[in-house]
């Protein structure tokens, strides 16, 4: 079985009067990784095949299709779902259920895919709305399985409306996990990051479309070492606390605040999604009535649960003490520094791009500039080649100047990359 285990980093002292805890919450998942039972995952592959994804690009989400369908292990269930304005289930044919993979179901599926076309408008909503009904009959023989979508788009929502995709949207949350991939110029970053981020996944961009087949087939074999379904970070606080946030920082940053559901008055759970074998963080900030010099109390109980059982994977307690000896209560913990700093840089980024496309120069260059500085700093050098992609440094004075020619692949790039954080670079002791 998966073992987890759980580590608190904080100062715990604060300055008299203080009233802020910050921690960074890392969670590992390890131990001898036994995969899930056959019976107990899904796959659903929904590719755009709308008139836009013509010519090489329609021709290469068929290999990346089919090559995720080659890499599901024998016994997990699956779909394939093309979508324009509307979602049609190329497999299995004229079915309503899922169908577990085996030698004759993936070649009929890798028949099917080989007849996409591209014609047609885009909804994406529509396409996770039957994504998640595939799902949900799926989940009543199975209420512990591993669901998983990837969506690959080339294009924006344009045919669908704001009211019908935010509905479709909260449909389908909690049902399944969604990582997306956009492929070109053409798609919105802000879209796919909405889906993935609603449905606790990731969202990358893929610049040229012989790059599909890899990637797709790198995503459906992180999905197979999925082992644990749905787990969920437990917070209790104590009555008088205020809670500030919840966030996950790595591997990639996703505010998790707006997330909780009431255990109790005290406790809330937080969602994570699946877990194979892999570490992430979390930052988590609590408020809490300033103490006397001395004084300790515990500030919040973080507990890692299965949501259905109740059972507790791993715990850590989040403490504060008053302090009037400066040396302790004004050291700043590395790693709440660390990622304070990697979150700072995702919106440097995203506010310096959005400057540049509404035309505010002097706002672009001042944030994409002190961005370029963090990147460098923490280490975090993907970012930093890509910040230099859209502006340039000059050596003599260290100022900072947008360039007049960015490739907008670049500035895509840039964009989605931002929210992925890298780990310090000596990690510090417990």
């Amino acid at each position: 079985m998966t073992d987890f285990t759980m580590r608190v980093d904080q100062n715990k002292y604060l300055p008299a009067g203080s009233e802020e805890v910050h921690a960074i919450v890392t969670v590992e998942a390890s131990g001898p990784i036994e995969r899930a039972p056959m019976a107990e995952a899904a796959e659903i592959i929904i590719v755009d095949t709308s008139g836009s994804m013509s010519y090489d690009k329609i021709a290469e989400a068929r290999k990346a299709a089919r090559a995720a369908i080659d890499t599901l292990r024998d016994g997990v269930y699956f779909a394939v779902i093309a979508g324009n304005h509307e979602a049609h289930l190329v497999f299995p044919d004229r079915a309503v259920v899922l169908v577990p993979a085996t030698p004759e179901s993936r070649n009929a599926a890798r028949e099917a895919v080989s007849r996409l076309v591209a014609e047609g408008g885009t909804a994406m909503g529509r396409w996770l709305r039957r994504a998640a009904d595939l799902f949900g009959d799926f989940h009543q023989a199975y209420p512990g399985a591993i669901k998983h979508a990837i969506l690959l788009t080339d294009g924006k929502n344009e045919h669908e409306r704001a009211p019908e995709f935010a509905a479709n949207l909260a449909y389908c949350t909690g049902k399944f996990v969604c990582d997306c991939r956009g492929v070109g110029v053409d798609w919105a970053v802000a879209e796919l990051r909405q889906i993935a981020s609603t449905l606790l996944g990731s969202v990358m961009d893929i610049r040229r479309p012989e790059d599909l087949e890899a990637d797709f087939r790198a995503m459906t074999q992180a999905a197979m070492g999925k082992t644990v379904a749905d787990v969920a970070l437990r917070l209790w606080t104590p009555r008088a606390a205020k809670l500030n946030f919840v966030k996950q920082v790595s591997p990639a940053l996703e505010d998790l605040t707006g997330r909780r559901t009431e255990v109790d008055a005290l406790t809330g759970d937080y969602p994570t999604g699946a877990w194979g074998g892999e570490s992430r963080e979390y930052h988590i900030s609590v408020r809490v009535p300033a103490g006397n010099v001395g004084q300790e109390m515990r500030a919040g109980l973080v507990r890692l649960v299965l949501p259905g059982s109740g059972e507790v994977l791993a715990k850590g307690n989040i403490l504060a003490q008053w302090s009037d000896d400066p040396v302790q209560s004004t050291r700043i913990n590395p790693r709440v520094a660390h990622y304070t700093g990697q979150q700072e840089l995702a919106s440097l980024i995203q506010e310096g791009l959005q400057a540049r496309n509404d035309g505010d120069l002097d706002t672009a260059t001042a944030r994409l500039g002190k961005a370029r500085g963090i990147a460098e700093k923490a280490g975090n050098e993907e970012t930093a080649t890509l910040l230099d992609k859209v502006i340039e440094i000059d050596p003599a004075t260290g100022t900072a100047r947008l360039r007049r020619d960015v490739d907008k692949a670049d500035e895509i790039a840039l964009d989605t990359r931002s929210v992925r954080t890298v780990r310090m670079r000596k990690d510090p002791e417990a």
